[in-house]
Formats: structure tokens, sequence, C-alpha cells
């Protein structure tokens, strides 16, 4: 059985994936840049851990390192990030510190471990919004990286098959440490919920289930697929 990483794993859905995988006894490794977090988790987990912060440290030397003699089942990069600006407001440095954060870093990894992954049949779980998809007000810089993830997933599903399935969660506003800020008033948190059919937040363990489904083998016939995992906010409203 090959390893699972996880990126970005001490996010509130990062976290909820690794416990989820945990429970079905799957190899997880975790993966972020917060020593004392990932040290907690690991602790509580039984896992593994590397630290990795993706804006300045080298990936590609770290995977190299870590991972070169393991076999590599699936990865989830679950690194983001929610930048919310008018365009009239923003710089194209917004726009390139958001692509360092969600986009670059993704084909970094990807092209590290890719053959590990074609020779254990892997499965890799990106994320997107569904900003991308609804078109929301303030999102340019955040749905423009998101768009490149979804198009970057299409495109290498149909390199890597049928040999690494490649799939994109687009989830909607979810309940957790990067969106605390917008949920802090409880009437913004309200009318957000009210927005979706469902009438409520995400939480991370919605978005988890479905990464979860989508790394494991649960899933061998689904590859170059976005999926919303909003509410029926995407497609109800």
């Amino acid at each position: 059985m090959g390893k699972y990483l996880i990126f970005g794993a001490t996010g509130s859905i990062g976290t909820k994936l690794a416990e989820q995988l945990s429970k079905l006894n799957k190899d997880v490794h975790i993966i972020g840049r917060d020593n004392e977090e990932l040290q907690k988790l690991s602790a509580k987990l039984n896992c593994e851990y590397t630290v990795l912060d993706v804006l300045s440290d080298n990936i590609s030397k770290t995977i190299q390192n870590e991972f070169q003699e393991k076999d590599i089942s699936g990865l989830a990069y679950c690194v983001g990030s929610i930048d919310l600006k008018p365009l009239k407001s923003s710089k194209k440095e917004d726009f390139q510190k958001c692509l360092d954060l969600n986009f670059f870093p993704v084909i970094e990894i990807i092209k590290s471990l890719q053959e590990n992954l074609k020779k254990n049949k892997g499965s890799i779980v990106l994320f997107s919004t569904v900003a991308v998809q609804k078109g929301f007000t303030n999102h340019a810089i955040i749905s423009s990286a998101k768009g490149a993830i979804e198009g970057l997933t299409v495109s290498l599903a149909a390199e890597f098959a049928p040999n690494i399935r490649v799939n994109c969660i687009a989830p909607t506003l979810t309940d957790s440490k990067m969106s605390k800020n917008i949920l802090k008033s409880k009437l913004m948190a309200e009318g957000i919920a009210k927005s979706h059919p469902m009438k409520r937040i995400g939480k991370p363990e919605d978005v988890a289930s479905m990464a979860n489904f989508l790394l494991t083998d649960e899933s061998p016939f689904i590859t170059g697929q976005i999926i919303g995992v909003d509410g029926g906010k995407s497609s109800l409203n």
C-alpha cells in the first residue's frame, strides 16, 4: 500500500481528509509549513509528516529527498487562499501572488511525483472554487488562479490516463480557518447559508469526504472531473 500525501494538511479540509484516510488505515503523510501543528496532527494520527513551505522551499528537492524511495498512491493539494478584491483595486502582483500559492506549486509537485504515481496507478485531487463556474463579484484574482487549476486538471487527466487519475473539487465557501474572517459576522454567515439551496455553510468534512472518495480505489473509473461540493450553489441557484 502506497502513501497518500496531503499538502496543506493543517488546514481545515486537509486535516479532515487526513483523519478520514487514517480511519481507513491508509498510510497518510501530512505536509505543511507549520511545524508545531504538523507535530500535533502527526501524533494524533500516528503518521509521518514533512515541513514544507511551497512559497519559499525547494519543492522538487524536498520531494526527492522524502519520497523518492517510497510508493505514492495519491496526493491532494489542499493549500489555498481566499483573495477577494475589486478589479480596479487589484494589481498584477495580486494575481501573481495567488498563482504562486494556488497553481505553480501544483505543477512542480506533480512533475516530481509523476513517475511514482504512474507506477502505482495513483490518484491526484486538486481544489478549485464554485466561483469559477458561477462568477461572483470581487473574485477575479482567486477565480483566475482556480480556473487555471481546472484547466490543468482536465489536461493532465487526458495526458496521464489510464495510469493516473486527476480530478478537482470545486467547493463553495466552507466553515474553515481560511474563511473565519468572512464568517465571523453572524448576519453575513446566515446570509451566505441562505444563498445555498441546502441552506447551510459547507463543512470541511463535506469536502474532505469527496477528496477521500476520489483518492482511493472507491472511484477507479472517475478522472478529468470538476466536482462541485457546494450545496447546490453552482447548478440550482
